[in-house]
């Protein structure tokens, strides 16, 4: 009976490891991902991106695939620059995880949530929706 609890806690022990080491790899790729879009760093973030990305935009209702995604850089360039970004990790779960973040702009700042699935050390999707005009609540 001692070998088979023995064994259930090594088993629950590997699991545990696996699962942290899949968070931490998960947010070092959300880390990768903010840094690359504050600078419109295409090649970064076209690694960071799986070929079958869908980007959801809920506040504009749109939704983007990778190559609509990268062709919108060129504008966003304009509009990050002299920005900051920051954001702070609220869960991750199963591959999910939900990003409170803060786009400080030259001239305003808006706080949203942003909600990646990270699959291989690749985006598989991301949901993007305001949560408010201003950063107070960050």
């Amino acid at each position: 009976m001692e070998r088979i609890w023995c064994r259930f806690l090594l088993a629950a022990a590997l699991l545990l490891s696996a699962t942290i080491s899949a968070s931490a790899d998960d947010s070092a790729v959300i880390d990768r991902w903010y840094s690359a879009l504050l600078v419109a760093d295409r090649t970064e973030l076209s690694e960071l991106l799986s070929e079958e990305v869908h980007m959801k935009l809920d506040d504009v209702g749109v939704v983007q695939d990778k190559q609509e995604f990268l062709a919108s850089i060129d504008e966003w360039q304009g509009a990050v620059a002299g920005a900051a970004i920051r954001h702070r990790i609220e869960k991750s779960k199963k591959g999910e995880t939900t990003v409170l973040a803060c786009y400080d702009f030259p001239e305003n700042d808006t706080l949203m949530r942003e909600t990646f699935t990270v699959v291989g050390g690749r985006i598989t999707a991301s949901t993007q929706t305001a949560v408010a005009q201003d950063c107070s609540a960050y």
